[in-house]
């Protein structure tokens, strides 16, 4: 029968827990009261007048005796409704709600409530089915389908409630189509979470670890109620099933919200559009979903929008990212991203943010092979042009800028601020190293200031670095440079058809040519081997420019960094600082979804996490 069940007319909004999953002396109520706010004894039952009026109004209830109310309680503004179970309601007052110039009065008419909570002075017009929410106070609910919760709701966290067997844990398969990078999502989870969960496959029991600690996170007891929040607007909505919603969210038309928590809050206010889909995920604090956009199994940071048909689905998107017109699969991508151009494809990607998707770009979905086992590693400043297709899989360090083209074959683009190109009429890859400082340094000073001020987190839980000149890009910056002396030496003796002597003493010679006069390195054909998996040459365009850039720019970051300490310690002297500042620098730094942290703390901190 297509697993309808019949059940008696009694049973009606009642047995919301089954009794194999209650303990002695527990009822169905048990965390329902524990989640209302108000005391339970402060409700009171109705007065026989109250009953004949909600009758004479058309209203339905198998037991009146259920129904639980606050003073003031005007049972007139309560019309032609149904209800079932034990159905609290707070004050109720001939008030007026007054949303985006909509008024809407305050009560509940042509609706079936079972067994709810209803905050002050809600207005709950049209609703078809509520079942087991708690509603805030000065909500508008109007013409909406179904609206209810299962005892096993799990509001897109992934943990499994009393006899649930694992194979019902829901996962995110980031980085990886093939699944080998799969974490928990929770509430709370942020892009370091993610990065720390997939990138350390190898150690066994931190993964062991995270999981308990997901689940130990969460109350695995079955019974939780749905929350709407005070102030919440919902409206014209399809399906809402198994959906934790936060204060002053705005709700409008969407298909289907289904095992989901959706943050909001009075500063941070969420709203989600007509024609949307959410299943199994978070949705962060002041987001924007509208437009027909999908997602399934995901995470959206806080100030993040998903806009125009856009598809986000086993990703995790940081912090203050813009996606619109395109399709994310498989990603952990770091806050700050910007893809809102049509028909661009990214997958299975990690991309450590302040990145940009031109329109058409392909970034993942080109195989090596029929195996869907591929990733794509992206530094800071990622940023591919139009129509580029990337092939699984590659590897970019920070602000790498790749011009128009088709890379047919995996590409690992060890030198930052790099320009990347493809020439077809020759048939050869050319980099450009230090091509931002050369010839945009404008481009990288703006979007300091632009990420800056899109950072509209109420509150931050992650100091994220916007700067392009940090502690990770400097140390790429020195590796860039010893790459540089490498190559140029190495390209040297195979210019005068000697064998390649030990890298010592290649990089010597390359250091001494890139150091000295001009003419001899532009006469030069300077190879990067090892930055294309193929037999075709890789050709470093300007290498004695970049070689100068890059100094440059380690000087200009020292100063900058240096007038920064100065400023923010004004009673410290020159020596003082040297004193402080003495000593090796560090130079093993892990980007942990944005904010940077010596290597030497994250392990520190993982090693804590492994032992309790």
């Amino acid at each position: 029968m297509n697993d309808i069940v019949v059940h008696e007319e009694a049973s009606f909004g009642y047995g919301f827990v089954p009794l194999k999953f209650l303990e002695s002396g527990e009822d169905e109520y048990r965390l329902r009261h524990l989640q209302q706010q108000n005391p339970v004894a402060s409700y009171r039952p109705l007065r026989p007048v109250e009953v004949e009026t909600l009758i004479l109004n058309g209203n339905r209830c198998s037991d009146w005796g259920k129904i639980m109310v606050l003073e003031p309680f005007t049972p007139s503004l309560i019309r032609t409704s149904e209800f079932a179970g034990l159905v609290r309601i707070g004050r109720l007052e001939r008030v007026v709600l007054e949303h985006h110039d909509m008024m809407i009065p305050a009560g509940i008419s042509n609706s079936r409530v079972i067994s709810c909570d209803i905050g002050d002075d809600c207005a709950i017009h049209s609703c078809s089915y509520i079942a087991h929410y708690i509603i805030g106070d000065r909500c508008i609910l109007l013409n909406n389908d179904e609206i209810h919760v299962t005892d096993h709701a799990k509001w897109g966290n992934g943990i499994l409630k009393e006899g649930e067997p694992e194979d019902l844990r829901v996962w995110l398969d980031l980085m990886n189509e093939a699944g080998g990078r799969s974490v928990l999502p929770f509430d709370g989870m942020i892009c370091a979470d993610a990065y720390l969960w997939a990138k350390r496959r190898e150690d066994a029991a931190l993964m062991e670890r995270f999981k308990d600690m997901t689940q130990a996170s969460f109350d695995c007891r079955r019974g939780e109620y749905g929350l709407i929040g005070a102030g919440s607007v919902l409206k014209s909505n399809h399906i809402i099933k198994d959906v934790r919603i936060g204060e002053c969210a705005y709700i409008k038309g969407s298909n289907k919200l289904k095992n989901l928590t959706i943050k909001s809050s009075e500063n941070e206010r969420t709203q989600i559009g007509e024609g949307v889909e959410l299943v199994n995920g978070i949705v962060g604090f002041g987001c924007r979903v509208f437009y027909g956009c999908k997602a399934v199994r995901f995470v959206m940071g806080t100030n993040s929008a998903l806009k125009y048909g856009a598809r986000l689905i086993h990703s995790v998107l940081g912090d203050n990212s813009t996606v619109s017109c395109c399709e994310i699969l498989n990603n952990l991508i770091y806050p700050a991203h910007e893809q809102h151009h049509n028909t661009s494809f990214l997958v299975a990607a990690l991309v450590k943010g302040q990145s940009n998707m031109a329109a058409g770009a392909t970034i993942g979905s080109n195989h090596n092979s029929r195996a869907n086992d591929g990733e794509i590693d992206a530094g800071r400043g990622f940023w591919p042009g139009l129509a580029t297709s990337v092939k699984h899989s590659s590897r970019f360090a920070s602000y790498c800028l790749l011009a128009k083209g088709d890379y047919r074959f995996e590409l690992d683009i060890l030198y930052p601020f790099c320009l990347v190109a493809d020439d077809q009429s020759r048939d050869r890859l050319e980099l450009m190293p230090a091509y931002w400082w050369m010839y945009n340094m404008y481009a990288l000073l703006r979007n300091e200031v632009k990420f800056t001020s899109r950072d509209k987190r109420y509150l931050k839980t992650q100091n994220v670095e916007f700067s392009a000149f940090a502690p990770d890009t400097a140390e790429e910056m020195f590796q860039a440079l010893e790459l540089l002396e490498l190559q140029v030496g190495e390209s040297w003796y195979a210019f005068k058809g000697k064998a390649s002597p030990e890298a010592g003493e290649a990089r010597a010679k390359g250091r001494e040519l890139l150091t000295g006069p001009k003419d001899t390195v532009d006469a030069l054909e300077v190879r990067a081997r090892g930055a294309e998996n193929s037999k075709r040459p890789v050709i470093i365009i300007k290498p004695r420019r970049a070689y100068k850039a890059y100094r440059h720019m380690l000087r200009w970051y020292s100063m900058q960094s240096l007038i920064a300490y100065f400023a923010e310690r004004p009673d410290v002297s020159f020596a003082d600082a040297a004193e402080i500042l003495a000593g090796p620098r560090v130079r093993e730094w892990e980007n942990l979804g944005g904010q940077l942290v010596p290597l030497e703390k994250v392990e520190a901190l993982l090693a804590k996490v492994k032992s309790g």
